[in-house]
């Protein structure tokens, strides 16, 4: 993990059980571990992006589907992905720039779509 971004993680959110559960469960990752987990998760923002450009509506199955898999992926590699947690993913992902930029560039909108659905998911 970037330092800066561990740093402003900690500062940010240590005091959570969130942080503290991906602390406990990453602290033995090898560089090879970080980049499986991380490189997974992009393979889910691809697939949002895919999904958006066959004009798959947010609420759709199909979209729906991937949130569930992008929860399952943070859950299994990072935390405990609740529903709470997730909806304030899916805001930071539009929220702040360097989520975004990194997202959209499996196309633009990306970030949006992927935001989107997750609020939609996090209603029901």
């Amino acid at each position: 993990m970037n330092n800066n971004y561990e740093n402003e993680a900690r500062k940010r959110w240590e005091n959570t059980d969130a942080y503290r559960e991906h602390s406990e469960k990453t602290k033995n990752y090898t560089k090879e571990k970080w980049e499986k987990a991380n490189d997974g998760l992009m393979v889910v923002f691809a697939e949002f992006a895919a999904c958006k450009s066959n004009r798959f509506a947010t609420d759709s199955e199909e979209a729906q589907k991937l949130v569930s898999k992008l929860k399952s992926h943070i859950t299994e590699n990072y935390y405990n992905c609740t529903d709470e947690i997730l909806a304030g993913l899916g805001q930071m992902y539009v929220g702040d720039e360097r989520f975004k930029n990194n997202i959209n560039k499996n196309g633009d909108g990306t970030a949006e779509y992927a935001a989107e659905a997750i609020a939609v998911y996090c209603k029901r």
